[in-house]
């Protein structure tokens, strides 16, 4: 339908992020993700991030905002972000700008793997 999409998972973005100035694939990959009508970030707040990492990834989503759509996922709910980017600022400054119109879909204590949901047999006793 003509939009443009673009796919990444958090990892993959910061290594983005962190390349951008000395890299110009990163700066090539960068520039279509803030072109983008849709941005999809997977595993977001999966690992911590330092104070840099915070800063880059604050200053994307502060671009992203109002511009694009963002879909992401992550197993961690807003309220742990804060411990994982270690800097409550940042952290409400990036919540700030992805929870402003948002739509929440919670998949709740047992839907936290979808990759594990269907294979609960192979470590089930019944063998």
């Amino acid at each position: 339908r003509g939009f443009n999409v673009y796919f990444a998972t958090m990892g993959e973005l910061v290594q983005l992020l962190k390349s951008e100035e000395y890299l110009n694939k990163s700066k090539v990959q960068l520039k279509r993700i803030r072109n983008a009508d849709l941005v999809i970030i997977d595993d977001l707040m999966y690992m911590a991030m330092d104070q840099r990492e915070a800063n880059l990834f604050f200053h994307l989503i502060n671009h992203l905002y109002e511009r694009s759509s963002i879909i992401l996922t992550s197993n961690k709910s807003p309220d742990e972000w804060g411990n994982l980017i270690g800097d409550q600022g940042i952290t409400t400054a990036i919540l700030d700008r992805l929870l402003h119109r948002v739509e929440v879909i919670h998949g709740g204590e047992e839907e936290r793997s979808h990759r594990m949901k269907n294979r609960k047999s192979i470590f089930s006793a019944d063998v």
